[in-house]
């Protein structure tokens, strides 16, 4: 199986690249990407950037260029509820956009034409939740949007929208339309950096960056495993 590793930052990225074998840097589409092993499987690992445009466009790119089987996001996220504390992992099992709304007779969350909440492969979910052990380890919904969340008003209105989102990101949304619309099953698997409304949730952010978020690449190598 070959699988597309995304994140959208430098220093997500150089920890997917920890954890392969055989790495070599080559060009798709004009974007550096990296190609190796993990646990068996070709990986694909890159940069998609920050933000709904970045990730969607690269995604889009490296997708046509390196037809994967399965495209994971990983990377940290936001807590969006009194359950996510720092270093909660998340494995997303929906995902939706917290910012979207086409108009009256339309639903927040719902871009034209696709499913409001777009689902994570089944397989992926199951793997997790038969193989990894952390107490820490959370299943359930994570919203989109082109904002970092960094107060508990804009944590509410997201609420409001999905009383059920567990975190929230600026990729994870993004990525799944355009798989969905390439027709290639996709996963989600965040780290809580932060959590904006319970806590100075800035400052958490920029404190967060030491071995926590290598638990994330972690777990997902600890799926591969086992797909």
């Amino acid at each position: 199986m070959k699988i597309l590793i995304l994140s959208a930052m430098d220093k997500e990225l150089s920890l997917v690249l920890e954890l392969m074998e055989n790495v070599k840097e080559v060009s798709a589409d004009g974007l550096k990407i990296f190609e190796g092993k993990i646990a068996g499987h070709d990986v694909v690992a890159a940069k998609c950037g920050i933000g709904k445009v970045n990730s969607a466009l690269n995604t889009l790119r490296i997708v046509r260029a390196e037809s994967p089987d399965l495209v994971i996001n990983s990377g940290v996220a936001g807590g969006a509820d009194p359950s996510m504390k720092v270093g909660s992992l998340l494995v997303a099992d929906g995902v939706a956009y917290h910012d979207v709304w086409c108009g009256p007779g339309t639903e927040v969350g719902t871009a034209d034409g696709f499913p409001r909440i777009m689902t994570p492969a089944a397989e992926v979910v199951r793997a997790a939740r038969e193989n990894i052990s952390d107490d820490k380890l959370r299943f359930g919904l994570i919203c989109s949007g082109d904002r970092f969340i960094s107060t508990a008003e804009e944590v509410a209105r997201i609420k409001d929208a999905f009383p059920e989102a567990l975190a929230c990101d600026m990729e994870s949304a993004s990525i799944a339309q355009t798989c969905i619309l390439c027709g290639i099953p996709f996963a989600v698997v965040r780290v809580v950096s932060d959590t904006p409304g319970q806590a100075e949730n800035i400052s958490q952010y920029e404190n967060f960056w030491g071995e926590a978020p290598l638990r994330t690449f972690e777990a997902v190598k600890t799926i591969l495993h086992n797909l």
